[in-house]
């Protein structure tokens, strides 16, 4: 089993309005945690879009227009990304995507490559978010506990990363970062079948 640890960024937080900054992804074997493949690429975009940028999501990410311009057209990420999924056979039934947060992810990566041709290539639908593994392995150890669950509990990364006492996220973020830093926290929290939580 193949998972595809996949990270963004974005000129904001509307796929309909905003577009792909950046994209970066580790593909990783799960029976091992060996490291396939490493890919990340600035995403290159025209003035009018960087114009309706989010400002609020910019101060986020860093990006600033000179360094938009260093990208890679979007035609180009699309095909790379495609040749590097036949090659590593990506497919539905043996591979996922693991993110942060996989809805606002899968939907900037439906930009580049859209759904139809996702679905013909029989690329993977799940998009699996790490939030949701905690919560389970949470949920799980409480009960074998006894103990009751807490009337509050913050699902980010940053979060869930210091309670294992990891750093957090560097800033400004980055899509490669955001993917190590993930990498890290599944390792730690969820593990591969040689370091597996029991």
């Amino acid at each position: 089993m193949q998972a595809i640890f996949l990270d963004t960024e974005t000129t904001g937080l509307d796929p309909y309005s905003h577009r792909l900054l950046e994209i970066a992804f580790k593909v990783v074997d799960v029976s091992s945690g060996c490291e396939k493949l490493t890919y990340q690429t600035i995403v290159k975009q025209p003035l009018e879009i960087w114009e309706q940028r989010d400002l609020a999501s910019i101060e986020v990410n860093g990006f600033t227009w000179e360094k938009v311009q260093l990208g890679k057209e979007e035609n180009i990420v699309r095909e790379e990304i495609i040749h590097i999924f036949t090659d590593l056979k990506i497919a539905r039934g043996s591979s996922v995507y693991i993110c942060q947060n996989p809805a606002f992810d899968r939907n900037f990566f439906s930009q580049l490559i859209d759904v139809y041709t996702q679905e013909q290539k029989n690329w993977p639908y799940h998009w699996l978010d790490f939030a949701s593994m905690f919560w389970a392995l949470q949920v799980k150890a409480n009960g074998e506990t006894g103990d009751s669950f807490p009337p509050e509990i913050s699902l980010s990364k940053n979060s869930i990363a210091q309670r294992f006492q990891l750093p957090i996220e560097a800033t400004p973020h980055c899509a490669l970062n955001g993917v190590e830093h993930l990498l890290l926290c599944y390792r730690t929290v969820v593990g591969f079948d040689g370091n597996r939580k029991r």
